[in-house]
């Protein structure tokens, strides 16, 4: 079950100029504001260098959100059981369990159980 919206992924081309310097996952959010906006620069040496270079040709065209769920895995399942396209995970990531499911428009939403 999806609880909630937590990030909104804007890719950007170079994080230390959309923001501040520094190699990181950068997120930024409103004073009081609950969902997060995360810059993040694609890196070959994190996505691979094909998926990377595809993340950079979408720069400027749009955004991942990230959906808090209650278990990936199940959600996931049922997801997939509706149709819906899984293309990454679910898997083990540093911040919990994540998979990558696609509207019926191709738009990507990062579904993420935090450990």
């Amino acid at each position: 079950m999806i609880t909630e919206v937590t990030h909104v992924t804007v890719l950007v081309a170079d994080t230390d100029e959309a923001f501040a310097p520094g190699v990181r996952w950068v997120t930024v959010a409103p004073p009081g504001g609950d969902v997060e906006f995360v810059l993040q620069e694609p890196s070959d040496g994190f996505h691979g260098a094909e998926r990377a270079a595809a993340m950079r040709d979408q720069i400027g065209t749009g955004t991942m959100t990230v959906l808090a769920v209650d278990d990936c895995r199940a959600t996931v399942d049922a997801l997939s059981g509706r149709g819906v396209e899984v293309t990454t995970g679910p898997e083990r990531v540093p911040w919990g369990i994540h998979a990558v499911v696609l509207d019926c428009y191709g738009n990507p939403y990062d579904l993420v159980e935090r450990e």
